[in-house]
């Protein structure tokens, strides 16, 4: 993955030497803009002519005259660009995700003009401080900087533009408080930009193999505990589902799990993400229109492992396992069939009717696994599981289903501050009634109607009384919301929101 250098500095903005100098301003209802001192003559003068007033993502770029004056002579470009209005009466809650689009406007800049170092004039918003503006301007520039160019020919007349080699944010007052927003800024961005390049592999490229190499490479580094449950060990605990998922490859399963432990009396977070590294629907083979897109079914997975990426490099007060069941879905001779009848770890006998409706079968044995394991306070899965719910929520929102209020509430809140929305769904018994089975305890799947609840409804069979939230990223995981730091394809979704949610758990908020 790129990296970029990030830079807090005391000095002025104007007096450090850039590609690009940006000026953030805030639109005042008939009035010029307040602003630096330093660029005040060009936005009175574009004021007065109607040019710019600060609306949302409206830019001026100029070019100051390049003297041996040092207050002329550092910056080849300026841009000033603006963020809207900040209502008196409006959530401050609801500009975060402004700061992160205007990162993302500038990183297209940067893009446009090729430019090689960013300074940013860091603005003190009302409301919101110093340090969450840092915060989410670091996480749209860095977001909006992204790129995938692992397997394209690099070219050696006129080069692809690889992004931002330096960000420095520049403010002569409360350099502490930027300097600690920008580094949870780059923490998040960083964790869901790897969770992109997961996402963007190809099938071939990212197997339940590299799955395991990334999570042992991440618990090395950071000191996590490791383990994977190799095929043999799968077949020793009884986990039917991801093992009947297997059956059709040639790949083996595993189920990759990384602990990190912060106290014996803190709280315990389950995260299980689902790794499907491709899918092709299995003997319900999926159409062939799109097919490629499958690989991304593994975006859960991903969305759990680069989370604990930056658990990693803030250690929070709680302590957290994150569980990746892995395998493909393919359609080989020895691949599960419509109608066979597998048990999952817990003993739970399932019929299946649809060997598409795969994710709900390795989720069952990780959840129940996880829960039985490591006796969590809440868990959290992740999947991109079903088709539905993009029919009901699109690619705006991801679905969200649980068995406990409190935490959905949390969970909610979360992926507001992350800018990643999700909608809960209901999860009430006459949704249970739809997956039970006349040959088995249930099947996996429920018909058409309210078919992303019956999914979840499937699941809350793996966690007890625990508390548990469920959330269907099918329609966020890709294609999601077109935003200036969300690049096509892979959006890394959930990452923010699971590193906000850990950010602000408290122990016992849950009781």
């Amino acid at each position: 993955m790129k990296t970029t250098r990030l830079i807090v500095s005391e000095k002025p903005a104007h007096t450090i030497k850039t590609d690009l100098l940006v000026y953030c301003l805030i639109e005042e209802k008939h009035k010029v803009p307040s602003c630096d001192p330093y660029i005040k003559t060009t936005v009175q003068r574009a004021y007065d002519l109607g040019d710019f007033c600060a609306q949302f993502s409206e830019q001026l770029l100029t070019y100051p005259q390049l003297t041996s004056d040092n207050d002329n002579a550092h910056a080849k470009r300026i841009l000033i660009i603006g963020m809207g209005e900040l209502k008196a009466d409006a959530d401050p809650v609801d500009f975060f995700d402004i700061l992160r689009k205007t990162g993302g406007n500038i990183a297209k800049v940067c893009e446009k003009i090729k430019a090689d170092s960013l300074t940013v004039c860091v603005p003190d918003i009302p409301d919101i401080g110093f340090e969450k503006t840092a915060q989410f301007l670091t996480e749209g520039i860095y977001l909006g900087d992204y790129r995938f160019a692992k397997y394209k020919k690099i070219k050696t007349e006129k080069p692809e533009y690889t992004g931002l080699k330096t960000l420095n944010f520049a403010s002569g007052v409360s350099v502490s408080a930027i300097r600690k927003g920008a580094r949870k800024g780059l923490n998040a961005a960083n964790a869901a930009c790897e969770a992109r390049d997961m996402a963007n592999e190809p099938g071939n490229g990212w197997t339940s193999a590299e799955f395991a190499d990334f999570a042992k490479s991440l618990s090395k580094k950071y000191g996590f505990k490791y383990t994977c449950l190799e095929k043999k060990d799968l077949v020793r605990l009884g986990m039917g589902g991801i093992l009947a998922v297997n059956q059709g490859s040639a790949i083996p399963p595993r189920m990759v799990i990384v602990e990190y432990r912060s106290s014996a009396d803190a709280d315990t977070l389950l995260l299980v993400g689902k790794g499907i590294t491709f899918d092709s629907g299995g003997i319900s083979i999926k159409p062939g229109l799109g097919m490629e897109e499958m690989k991304y079914d593994m975006c859960g997975g991903a969305a759990v492992l680069c989370a604990m990426q930056t658990v990693g490099e803030e250690t929070p007060d709680l302590n957290i396992v994150a569980i990746v069941p892995a395998t493909d879905n393919m359609s080989g001779s020895h691949a599960v069939r419509p109608g066979d009848i597998i048990k999952h770890f817990n003993g739970l006998t399932s019929e299946i009717v649809n060997t598409d409706a795969e994710g709900r079968m390795i989720l069952g044995d990780a959840l129940s696994y996880g829960v039985q394991t490591y006796t969590p306070d809440a868990v959290i899965d992740i999947a991109t599981l079903t088709g539905a719910v993009i029919i009901g929520l699109g690619h705006h929102h991801s679905g969200l289903m649980t068995n406990n209020e409190t935490l959905a509430g949390k969970v909610i809140k979360a992926g507001k501050h992350a800018g990643e929305p999700v909608w809960q769904l209901p999860l009430t018994d006459e949704y249970k009634e739809q997956i039970k089975s006349d040959v088995a305890d249930v099947k996996n799947i429920g018909g058409k109607p309210g078919g992303s609840i019956t999914a979840a409804a499937y699941l809350s069979n793996f966690v007890g009384q625990t508390p548990w939230v469920h959330l269907d990223i099918a329609g966020t995981a890709w294609d999601f919301t077109e935003k200036s730091y969300i690049p096509k394809g892979p959006s890394g979704i959930g990452v923010r929101t699971f590193i906000d949610l850990i950010r602000n758990w408290k122990k016992g908020m849950l009781k």
